[in-house]
């Protein structure tokens, strides 16, 4: 809560149900920092925790960097050319022949095209493999001010890092789930409610309180249309992997969408332990069904999240 004394805004950051946040910083870092000292921590951050994502899921998966044929990476929170796909190349020891593909600028919801991307490449190539790295330093753009774009984004937002492996097997029984088909709503009109702005040469986000009341029919707009092109209705959903984007976000999408607190409680477990970490986040939530959900062959999922654009995402799971 640094840079903050007001009570009332001190309450907002006790009143979020966020219990733990991850930040790369170092111990007791109290000083102001300058842009090019945060865009600095910013690429060492996502370097380091991006690794750690990238080993941790290829460990899992038995799976060696060598055996990558596409790395997609997705990040806003920060920009390095070149990318952070590149520099983690030689990094980590990935074949010089590897595809790339950065996507920045997608904000919360960028897992989901990433995800979609990989998907794309694998089944347009069968006998390759694609990683998905999602990585965010938010702690690079925290900036502080009285208004409610920069106290609300303070207080719910973290850093954290999450990769997924993409195979043709991915889809099998016992595994993982496939990602069937993909979705995208986006509003343009809304296109100034959430973002970033730079502002004396940093980032300062920008989150209106529009948002909270525009996520619902934004991802039910996409959510009704994939799950129509399917032919499935919303009873057959047995997972519910929906972005946290902050509390009011989630009990507005909860209310308009009509789900139940079990639902969504993978979700909300992530927000109460790692915050919004922006387009790691959604995956976080994956991870934990996977985890705790004991999800069976056959199961139906959808993944949705909301970004910049302003856009909702939707993606079809079946394990």
């Amino acid at each position: 809560m640094a840079g903050y004394t007001s009570p009332r805004i001190l309450e907002i950051f006790r009143n979020c149900d966020i219990d733990f946040r991850h930040f790369y910083v170092a111990p007791r870092q109290v000083r102001e920092e300058t842009p090019s000292e945060l865009n600095q921590r910013y690429l060492r951050g996502a370097m380091e925790t991006g690794c750690r994502a990238v080993a941790a899921c290829l460990q899992e998966a038995r799976s060696k960097v060598t055996d990558i044929d596409l790395l997609v990476v997705c990040t806003s929170t920060g920009y390095v050319c070149p990318d952070l796909g590149s520099r983690l190349i030689a990094h980590m020891g990935f074949r010089s022949d590897i595809h790339r593909a950065a996507m920045v600028g997608l904000g919360c919801a960028a897992a989901l095209p990433a995800l979609q991307h990989a998907c794309d490449f694998v089944r347009a190539h069968p006998e390759r493999k694609a990683l998905m790295l999602a990585v965010e330093i938010c702690s690079a753009c925290y900036f502080v001010d009285d208004t409610m774009d920069t106290v609300i984004g303070n207080a719910i937002c973290a850093d954290g890092a999450a990769a997924f492996l993409i195979t043709n097997d991915s889809g099998k029984p016992g595994i993982k789930p496939a990602v069937l088909d993909c979705e995208s709503c986006v509003a343009s009109e809304h296109i100034d409610k959430v973002g970033f702005e730079h502002k004396d040469n940093k980032l300062r986000i920008i989150l209106a309180n529009e948002v909270r009341y525009l996520a619902g029919p934004l991802i039910e707009r996409a959510l009704d249309a994939l799950l129509k092109r399917n032919r499935l209705n919303r009873a057959d959903i047995r997972f519910w992997v929906a972005h946290p984007g902050g509390r009011k976000v989630i009990d507005n999408l909860q209310k308009h969408l009509r789900l139940t607190d079990e639902q969504l409680r993978f979700s909300r477990a992530v927000m109460r332990n790692f915050g919004n970490m922006s387009s790691p986040t959604v995956m976080f939530v994956l991870d934990q069904v996977m985890r705790t959900g004991d999800p069976q062959p056959g199961d139906w999922g959808v993944m949705v999240a909301l970004g910049p654009g302003m856009a909702a995402e939707a993606a079809l799971l079946r394990w």
